[in-house]
C-alpha cells in the first residue's frame, strides 16, 4: 500500500489548531473510540495483551505448558543498524544484566555481553552468533544475536533455522539495506514472523511514512505501526503508543520510567514538548498512521504477512521496553519443525532436537567444544540418553547447559524452544538430529558453496599434524569449509568472504598457537555433485581426481577454475547434479 502524505480533505494551513475541519473529524473518531474502549493506567504489556483475545488466551495457557512460555528469536539487520546495541538493551530491560555495554566501548566502560570474542571487541562487529537465555514477564526468552556482516552469512542462515520469530532492525536514516533484504528473504522462506524496530530516531531520519512505504513495497509486507515517534532527530522526545494512548519518555538508564496517560494525539502536552508549529504536523502524522495504515492482526503477523512496527533509539533506551513486551505478547511459542518424515510438534512427549551451531574454545583455559541444539519437542532432562540419528548410537546428555554469551550454567531440564549447549569432543556436527529413538532428520540446516578458496600456508612445517586437527575443528564449527583433494594435494579452505579468513588466521594463532598465511589455489568454484545413478557418479568422480575433493562429511565436491570450466563439465555430465547448496544430512547408521 502506498500512502501519500498529501492525502487530506483540506490544505494543512486551513487547520492551524485542533477543533475544526480535519482534526475535528480526527478527534471525533478518537472520542468515539475512547467511549467504547476503557483506557486504564496499566503496564504496556497489559495493553498489548488486551488488544486481542487470542494473545490473552495464549498468555493464560502459558502457565500450564512450559514450552508455551518460550520465545526463541533472532535479531537481524544490516551492519551498523544497531543490532548488538539493541540486544544489549533487551538484556538490560529484561533484567538479565545490570549495566548495558557498548559495541565500541571506551576505556573503563563496559563492553557488550554478546560480542565476547577478542576479535569482536577489537573490531566492533559480531562474527559469531551468541545465545542468551533469560526470563522476563513470565516468559523464557532465547535471544540469538547474529553476525550482521555478509561474510558470516552462513552462520546467520543456520541460526535462523532455530528460531520462531525475528526482530528486524532498520536504521531510520537509511531504511532497507541490502543485507536486511537478504536476511528477510531467508525468514520469509521459513515463514518466520518479523517484528520491525526502526532504530536511531533520535538522529536525522527519513520520513516515517517513506520508511513504511519502503518496507511494504520492497519486502511485500504489510506494516502495522504500534508506536510513533514524538519528534525526530534533535527534537525527538519519546514515543506515543497508538493503541494505548500513552506517551513514554524514558530517562536514559531508567527502566522503571513510567508511561504518561494522555487523552489522545490532541493532548496539550505535545504542544509543550514539540517546537512551535511542529505539534500540528505531528498530529497529522499520527492520524494518518492510526487511520490510514493496516491495523495489527495477530494471525497475519504469525503467518508472515504483516509486521508490527516500533520506533525507538536503542542507545538511549527508547522503545526497547515496547519491543520486549511485544515479543512476549505476540511472538509465537515453539512451532512445528519439518523433518524428513513428518512435522514434529512442540507438544509431543518425546525429546527431539537438532544441532545448528558448534563453538570451540569458548573457555580459553579448556579446549572445550560446545554443540548448540534447538529442542524441537518434549523435555530434555540432565543425564538422559539420546540417539544420534546420523550414527544410530546412543549419546548421554550428562551436562546440558544454558548460555548467556560465553557464560553458562547447567540445565537440569529444558523444553521445546530452548537452546542448550552439549559438550562434546567431535561427536556432534552441524545438522545432527538427536531423538529418544525415532529415526528422523530435521531439514533446513544448509551449507553454502564458498566464494573464496585458499590453501593454508603453515609457517612451521613441523606442526602439519596439529594444523590438520585445527582445520578440522574449525570446519566442524562452521568457521570455514574444509576440502580434501582426491589427488593428495594440501587441504583447501573455503569461505564466503575475506573477513572469515582474518578470523580464521587470528583464531589459529590465539587458540592453537599456529601462525598461518593463505595462498591462492587453481580453483575458484566448488560445487557438491550427486546423482540418482550411483554408477554415473562413481565414473564422473573417478575420471577427474585432480578436480575432486571430499568435504567434512565425505561428500564429493567438484572444484572448477572458472564458470566456463564448470559449465563445460556440467554439459558433458547430464546425469550429475552440481549444487551450490547442501541441505540436511542423510541418515547414515554405523
Amino acid at each position: 500500500m502506498v500512502l501519500l502524505r498529501t492525502c487530506r480533505s483540506e490544505p494543512r494551513s486551513a487547520h492551524p489548531v485542533v477543533g475544526s475541519g480535519f482534526f475535528a473529524d480526527a478527534k471525533s473518531r478518537n472520542d468515539k473510540r475512547e467511549t467504547t474502549d476503557t483506557i486504564d493506567f496499566r503496564p504496556p504489556s497489559v495493553f498489548m495483551r488486551a488488544m486481542t483475545d487470542l494473545s490473552t488466551i495464549e498468555a493464560s495457557a502459558a502457565a500450564a505448558a512450559p514450552h508455551a512460555r518460550r520465545r526463541t528469536f533472532a535479531i537481524i539487520s544490516h551492519p551498523d543498524a544497531g543490532k548488538t546495541t539493541l540486544t544489549e538493551k533487551l538484556l538490560y530491560f529484561g533484567g538479565a544484566i545490570q549495566l548495558a555495554g557498548e559495541v565500541r566501548a571506551k576505556q573503563g566502560r563496559r563492553q557488550t555481553s554478546s560480542d565476547w570474542m577478542k576479535i569482536e571487541r577489537q573490531r566492533g562487529i559480531s562474527v559469531v552468533t551468541s545465545v542468551m537465555t533469560f526470563e522476563y514477564g513470565g516468559h523464557v526468552f532465547n535471544l540469538l544475536d547474529t553476525p550482521g556482516h555478509e561474510d558470516f552469512s552462513e552462520d546467520t542462515y543456520r541460526t535462523l533455522t532455530a528460531v520462531d520469530a525475528a526482530v528486524m532492525v532498520i536504521d531510520a536514516a537509511k531504511g532497507i539495506e541490502d543485507r536486511t533484504k537478504k536476511l528477510f528473504e531467508v525468514c520469509r522462506l521459513r515463514d518466520i514472523p518479523i517484528v520491525t524496530f526502526i532504530n536511531k530516531v533520535d538522529r536525522e531520519t527519513r520520513d516515517p511514512f517513506d520508511l513504511i512505504n519502503e518496507i511494504e513495497t520492497t519486502l511485500a509486507l504489510d506494516v502495522a505501526p504500534m508506536t510513533w515517534p514524538v519528534g525526530r532527530g534533535r527534537e525527538f522526545v519519546g514515543t506515543y503508543d497508538l493503541k494505548a494512548n500513552t506517551f513514554r519518555r524514558n530517562q536514559k538508564g531508567d527502566e522503571r520510567a513510567e508511561d504518561r496517560q494522555v487523552s489522545g494525539w490532541d493532548d496539550p502536552l505535545f504542544d509543550e514538548l514539540l517546537p512551535h508549529g511542529a505539534a500540528e504536523t505531528w498530529r497529522e502524522e499520527v492520524f494518518l498512521a492510526a487511520e490510514g495504515l493496516k491495523p495489527f492482526d495477530l494471525q497475519a503477523f504469525r503467518e508472515g504477512h504483516l509486521t508490527p512496527l516500533y520506533f525507538g533509539a536503542a542507545l538511549r533506551d527508547y522503545g526497547v521496553r515496547d519491543l520486549i513486551d511485544a515479543l512476549g505478547a505476540y511472538a509465537p511459542s515453539p512451532r512445528a519443525q519439518a523433518s524428513d518424515k513428518r512435522p514434529i510438534e512442540a507438544d509431543e512427549p518425546k525429546m527431539t532436537g537438532f544441532v545448528f551451531k558448534i563453538q570451540a574454545n569458548m573457555d580459553p583455559n579448556h579446549r572445550d567444544r560446545i554443540a548448540f541444539m534447538r529442542i524441537c519437542s518434549g523435555k530434555l532432562t540432565r543425564g538422559m540418553k539420546a540417539k544420534l540419528v546420523r550414527t544410530g548410537k546412543p549419546m548421554p546428555l550428562n551436562a546440558p547447559q544454558f548460555f548467556f554469551a560465553r557464560d553458562r550454567s547447567i540445565a537440569e531440564e529444558a523444553y521445546a524452544g530452548d537452546i542448550v549447549g552439549l559438550p562434546n569432543h567431535g561427536t556432534l556436527r552441524i545438522g545432527d538430529t538427536l531423538t529418544e529413538g525415532e529415526d528422523i532428520v530435521f531439514k533446513g540446516v544448509p551449507s553454502f558453496a564458498p566464494e573464496i578458496l585458499r590453501r593454508v600456508k603453515l609457517k612451521d612445517a613441523m606442526k602439519a599434524k596439529k594444523l590438520r586437527e585445527a582445520l578440522q575443528q574449525m570446519a566442524e564449527e562452521g568457521v570455514v569449509q574444509l576440502f580434501l583433494p582426491h589427488d593428495g594435494a594440501p587441504a583447501i579452505v573455503g569461505v564466503v568472504g575475506a573477513l572469515q579468513l582474518d578470523v580464521l588466521k587470528e583464531r589459529m594463532d590465539a587458540e592453537y598457537s599456529l601462525p598461518v598465511d593463505f595462498e591462492p589455489c587453481q580453483f575458484s568454484i566448488a560445487r557438491w555433485v550427486s546423482s540418482d545413478d550411483k554408477a554415473a557418479l562413481a565414473k564422473f568422480v573417478g575420471h577427474k581426481p585432480s578436480a575432486m575433493a571430499d568435504d567434512l562429511d565425505g561428500d564429493p565436491v567438484f572444484m572448477a577454475s572458472s564458470q566456463f570450466t564448470l559449465k563445460y563439465d556440467a554439459e558433458r555430465a547430464p546425469d550429475i547434479t552440481f549444487s551450490d547448496v547442501k541441505d540436511y544430512q542423510k541418515v547414515t547408521k554405523a
